[in-house]
């Protein structure tokens, strides 16, 4: 049998040179090393297209060979862990996983497992969804990622999610764990919803909540909360968390510690890149161990800043309940002589919430994001154009992110429980500076400040976020019974994949100044650049 790489079967006439070892896991590959001859020049020493990491990847263009070692060692880097790494002689079975039935497999299995061989809804190991879908023909072009100097098109494949043919668990060995963790995102009940419903589906009895964020593990006055269909059915109708968030973690071996007593072995964790990064220390720590144990993230963050991934739940939502804050911002604005709306929206470090929000709203005439600096004041900042908005207009509106303009605000140094730095309020700080530049000149003005943050983490998710919550917990789960741990799953170019953890989790995803989106932004304010 032939070993698989991200690009496809991996076969010893277009690779002879690959040194080839069987696994029971279709996505092994050994880790082929580029290692070049010689450095090439600084200005193509590029970030890498497929990773959009901020690391840079040496490769000898030279070497004729070189995007078939690049390839090779993409796939390695993308290969999903797989509990038969740990245990060579784990054997599978059929999956209980059978949609012809449509309701939960009996508990004492009397006939064997079920098998849906002639169904044709599994998802093939050697299935691939392409990572990138744009080929540039100039590094000039916009939003532009290139490999090499000529950007060549090199194929980047990523492992396609849903259902396996072949599971690694007996259901009714399994006890399942969710833990929801990090701030609030609206979606997380239909995650957690679906996460039940589909493990019931696969015939699992033993499914609990852990309370409070990875705190619940380890926390005496905390018990976990049993979960079943009849649990779960509405849960979906409300904001929050039905587990409940926190913070900050005890540490990883004292949370796994907790998983062995309660006899967990499969684990699903919703949160952001902080929260991933203890889902891939736990899921190492389950290895160092030896232990049968799933771990499985879905990535929340309302921010949009997981590398890789179209989108991130909540995020629409978000954007669409921010549209009521710039409308009462605009008629605030419209409505007063010299009147200046200001919206705050969430984006600790990237802008997706406000570039999104702006484009949809129509009434924002500036846009501040964390990734594109800007000056408030001198002959081409933000004060100065807002005279001539309300000269020409007699009213404007401003949406900016939370992380925008922070070299402009007092630094305190302090950080949360999640080891973030607490960040200054330039939305305050904007309306101050406003106020008293306006003061300056001699100029009315009537300034409202409108901050929705939590208004909006507490939503209900909507239709688009509700799909999407439903799909990757249903993926989730088909990841963990598959065998795979210390992976994610997203979505890529309208495709469900699965992602080895660390390669999503290195830092957040940013608006790309330079990106078509971030131009068609432009277009809509009209605004100038600030500095």
């Amino acid at each position: 049998m032939d070993t698989l790489s991200g690009s496809g079967v991996i076969s010893k006439d277009l690779f002879p040179d690959l040194k080839r070892r069987q696994s029971r896991n279709p996505g092994h590959i050994t880790r082929v090393a580029i290692r070049p001859r010689k450095s090439p020049p600084a200005k193509f020493l590029v970030k890498s297209h497929a990773l959009e990491h901020d690391h840079r990847q040496a490769v000898d263009y030279t070497d004729p060979d070189w995007k078939s070692k690049f390839q090779m060692d993409f796939a390695s880097r993308f290969r999903l862990p797989h509990l038969t790494d740990i245990f060579p002689d784990a054997t599978s079975i059929p999956s209980t996983f059978c949609l012809r039935m449509r309701t939960p497999v009996t508990g004492d299995f009397a006939d064997g497992y079920p098998s849906d061989e002639k169904w044709h809804g599994y998802i093939n190991n050697r299935d691939r969804v392409l990572l990138k879908t744009i080929h540039y023909s100039s590094p000039t072009s916009a939003g532009a990622v290139c490999i090499d100097p000529d950007c060549t098109w090199v194929e980047q494949w990523v492992h396609r999610a849903g259902p396996r043919e072949e599971i690694y668990f007996k259901p009714e060995e399994v006890k399942a764990a969710i833990v929801t963790c990090g701030g609030l995102c609206p979606g997380l009940n239909d995650v957690i919803r679906q996460i039940v419903i589909t493990l019931e589906i696969y015939g699992v009895t033993k499914i609990v909540g852990i309370p409070f964020g990875y705190r619940g593990f380890t926390d005496k006055e905390l018990t976990e909360m049993p979960l079943s269909r009849k649990v779960v059915q509405n849960v979906h109708l409300s904001g929050g968390s039905l587990l409940g968030v926190s913070r900050g973690a005890p540490g990883i071996s004292e949370i796994v510690d907790s998983m062995e007593e309660r006899d967990i072995n499969i684990l699903f964790v919703l949160g952001g890149n902080g929260t991933h990064a203890g889902a891939n220390a736990i899921h190492d720590e389950c290895r160092r161990r030896k232990l049968k144990v799933a771990v499985v993230g879905v990535p929340k963050t309302i921010d949009n800043d997981i590398l890789l991934m179209d989108k991130t739940f909540g995020f629409d939502t978000a954007v669409e309940e921010a549209q009521r804050a710039i409308n009462s911002a605009y008629i605030e604005a419209h409505s007063a002589f010299h009147g200046i709306g200001v919206v705050k929206l969430m984006g600790r470090s990237s802008g997706f919430i406000a570039m999104h929000a702006s484009l949809a709203s129509g009434q924002i005439d500036i846009c501040l994001i964390p990734e594109v600096p800007f000056h408030l004041h001198g002959p081409h900042g933000v004060l100065g154009h807002l005279k001539y908005l309300i000269e020409t207009k007699g009213s404007a509106v401003i949406c900016v992110a939370e992380g925008a303009g922070q070299n402009l605000v007092e630094q305190t140094n302090a950080k949360d429980a999640s080891g973030n730095v607490v960040l200054g309020d330039i939305g305050v700080r904007i309306q101050q500076e406003i106020k008293k530049y306006f003061k300056e000149i001699g100029v009315p003005a009537d300034v409202k400040y409108i901050d929705p943050t939590y208004m909006i983490r507490a939503c209900r998710a909507n239709a688009t976020d509700g799909i999407l919550c439903t799909v990757l917990g249903q993926n989730a789960v088909h990841g963990a019974f598959a065998g795979f741990s210390g992976i994610t799953v997203g979505i890529c170019n309208t495709h469900y994949v699965y992602f080895p953890i660390p390669e999503v989790i290195s830092y957040p995803r940013a608006v790309d100044p330079n990106s078509r989106m971030w131009h068609r932004c432009l277009t809509s304010t009209g605004q100038p650049d600030f500095i």
